[in-house]
C-alpha cells in the first residue's frame, strides 16, 4: 500500500490536499519503482495546486515535482541497481512513498553527492542554470526579486561566479539581508522604492519571480536595451507590460524542457552536480508525511531561513 498527497480539485493546498492510501501498480517493462526518501516544498509544487496553471495541469494528481528516492524494483534492461539513489523526475508526483517512473528520465545520483543536496537538485538548479545560459551576465549589473528564495540565491551565486559585475537582491524580510551579503549579493529592502528604481535604470538584467506591481515598476524603470526575465508570479498577479517598456522575456522550466532528448536531459544533470557541490544551500526542516500541514505552514512563513521537507522514507 502506498500513501500519497493528492489534490482532486484546485484550491488552497491546505484545503484540497488529502493524504490517501491505495495499492501501487507493478512497474511496466520500461519503468523503475522508487521508494521516496524525501521531497522539498517549492513554489513550483504549491502554485499548480491553486489552479494558476490550469491550462496545462489538471487534477486529480499527486503533488510534488522533485525529490530523492532509492530503486526498489527494476528491469535488467535498465542501467539501475537496487538501492541506488535516484531522482524520479518528469512522471508521477513525488509527494508519495513509492512511485513508478520511466527509466529514461530517472537521474542517478553520484555517490559523493549528499542527500540534502540531491533531493533539491532539479527545479531550482536547472532553472537557474538554463536562465543564465540563455541570458549571459558577464560584466552586467543584475537585479533579483524575491532574493531570499532558493532559485534567486542560486541565480545570484552562479551569476557572480560567471562574472557578473554586481548582483542586487530585493528582499521583504530583514532576516534575508545578512544571508544575502554572505553570498556576495547586495541586499536591498523592498520599502526603498526610489533606490530600487534608480538601480533598475542602471541594470541590464532583472530576474523577476514576483510579477505584479513590483515586476511592472522594474520593467518601466529599465533602459530600452535592458531585459526583464519573468520566471515566476509569487504575487499571484501577471506582469503588466505597456508600450515603451524594456524587453520582457518569459521563462518557464516546463517550456525549456519541451523537446529535450533523454541524452541531453542526462547531460544537464552531469553538468549540475559539480556546480551544486560548491554552492551554498538553505538548511532543511524535515516533517514526516503525516505532518504535511505543518510543513506547508513553515513554507508560507515570511523570512524563513530553512526549507521545509517532506520525509517520506
Amino acid at each position: 500500500m502506498n500513501r500519497a498527497l493528492w489534490y482532486r480539485r484546485f484550491g488552497q493546498p491546505e484545503a484540497v490536499l488529502s493524504l490517501e492510501t491505495a495499492p501501487l501498480a507493478t512497474p511496466a517493462a520500461a519503468q523503475v519503482q522508487v521508494q521516496m526518501i524525501a521531497a522539498p516544498i517549492n513554489p513550483s509544487d504549491v502554485i499548480p495546486i491553486t489552479g494558476a496553471y490550469a491550462h496545462r495541469v489538471q487534477p486529480p494528481r499527486v503533488a510534488g515535482y522533485e525529490g530523492l528516492g532509492r530503486v526498489v524494483a527494476t528491469s535488467d534492461a535498465l542501467p539501475f541497481s537496487l538501492g541506488q539513489h535516484v531522482l524520479p523526475l518528469r512522471g508521477d508526483g513525488t509527494w508519495q512513498q513509492r512511485l513508478n517512473c520511466s527509466g529514461q528520465w530517472l537521474v542517478a545520483v553520484p555517490e559523493d553527492i549528499a542527500d540534502d543536496i540531491a533531493l533539491r537538485g532539479y527545479i531550482n538548479p536547472l532553472a537557474a542554470r538554463l536562465m543564465l545560459r540563455r541570458w549571459p551576465v558577464r560584466d552586467q549589473q543584475i537585479i533579483l526579486t524575491a532574493a531570499g528564495s532558493d532559485c534567486a540565491r542560486l541565480l545570484g551565486q552562479w551569476a557572480l561566479a560567471g562574472g557578473a559585475r554586481r548582483v542586487i537582491g530585493l528582499h521583504r524580510a530583514p532576516q534575508h539581508a545578512p544571508r544575502l551579503r554572505r553570498l556576495g549579493i547586495q541586499p536591498l529592502a523592498m520599502h526603498r522604492e526610489s533606490e530600487i528604481l534608480r538601480l533598475a535604470a542602471q541594470s541590464s538584467l532583472v530576474f523577476d519571480a514576483v510579477g505584479g506591481r513590483l515586476g511592472g515598476a522594474l520593467l518601466a524603470a529599465l533602459r530600452p536595451c535592458a531585459t526583464l526575465i519573468s520566471y515566476g508570479l509569487l504575487s499571484g498577479q501577471p506582469l503588466p507590460v505597456t508600450p515603451g517598456d524594456a524587453m520582457a522575456q518569459r521563462f518557464h522550466l516546463r517550456d525549456a524542457l519541451a523537446g529535450m532528448s533523454a541524452a541531453d536531459w542526462q547531460a544537464e544533470f552531469a553538468a549540475l552536480w559539480p556546480l551544486l557541490r560548491r554552492t551554498q544551500l538553505s538548511p532543511l526542516a524535515p516533517f514526516p508525511l503525516s505532518r504535511w500541514r505543518e510543513a506547508l505552514m513553515l513554507f508560507y512563513q515570511s523570512g524563513r531561513a530553512v526549507k521545509p521537507l517532506l520525509w517520506l522514507a
